[in-house]
């Protein structure tokens, strides 16, 4: 088994950028996360750089992945952000998290807030993480349907963040095989790419990288002026020659 990945960050049309992208990579392995930095609070550029050092680390450290390790960590990530509340000017800094550990022929993932992980498999989309926001409860209760999930005036309510006390991450993990592949991002990015584009870019392209551009085409010409930073990293998982 193969895997091969391809980042991408950008701040939009904001300053600066409070995204985080980070992720360790062999031939046959791979950790990757995003995090993203909650803009309605100071330094969130930190929180997510803060989580998302701590998740890869956490990863990085372990010589086995289960759904529970990938939940310890993520404790571990929140820890790390409610110790850096200690510093003056950094109280109330959150992120959200998005964590993806492929080894074994297994991936195991885990996620808070609305970063996204999407799991592509036997040319449809396979799996999907549910976000942890108002809206997104209001679609569960069929108060809105899917496509009014990108752009409800509850969607940037989030019930669940790193920066809290007690705040978890949920998980899960799958069987992964050649022809797969997985795409995490946060909302900037998959609020101006749809669900169905993604499976068709993904079905076009031979490579990670092709595929993020072929996406990020669709949100330059989608996403308005002052548009929330936006970022993606792509994964193919293809069986050795």
């Amino acid at each position: 088994m193969k895997i091969s990945a391809y980042g991408y960050t950008n701040r939009g049309g904001r300053p600066h950028n409070e995204d985080r992208i980070c992720w360790a990579a062999e031939e046959n392995s791979g950790i990757f996360v995003v995090a993203d930095g909650l803009g309605g609070h100071s330094r969130g550029e930190v929180a997510s750089a803060l989580a998302a050092e701590a998740i890869l680390q956490g990863c990085t450290d372990r010589e086995e992945m289960t759904q529970t390790v990938m939940e310890e960590i993520f404790q571990a990530a929140n820890q790390a952000v409610l110790d850096g509340q200690r510093i003056p000017g950094q109280e109330e800094m959150r992120t959200t998290a998005v964590a993806l550990d492929i080894r074994g022929g297994k991936a195991v993932w885990g996620h808070t807030g609305d970063s996204r992980l999407y799991r592509f498999s036997g040319g449809k989309t396979a799996f999907v993480t549910g976000d942890h926001s108002v809206t997104y409860k209001k679609f569960l209760a069929g108060e809105i349907n899917a496509m009014d999930v990108y752009h409800d005036d509850d969607r940037s309510s989030l019930l669940r963040v790193l920066g809290k006390p007690n705040a978890k991450g949920d998980s899960g993990e799958a069987a992964v095989k050649g022809g797969d592949a997985f795409l995490l991002c946060t909302d900037g990015f998959w609020e101006y790419v749809y669900q169905e584009e993604m499976l068709v870019d993904w079905l076009k392209s031979a490579a990670p990288e092709q595929w993020a551009e072929g996406m990020l085409l669709r949100h330059i010409r989608r996403a308005p002026p002052g548009n929330d930073n936006f970022s993606v990293i792509t994964v193919f998982v293809e069986e050795e020659p």
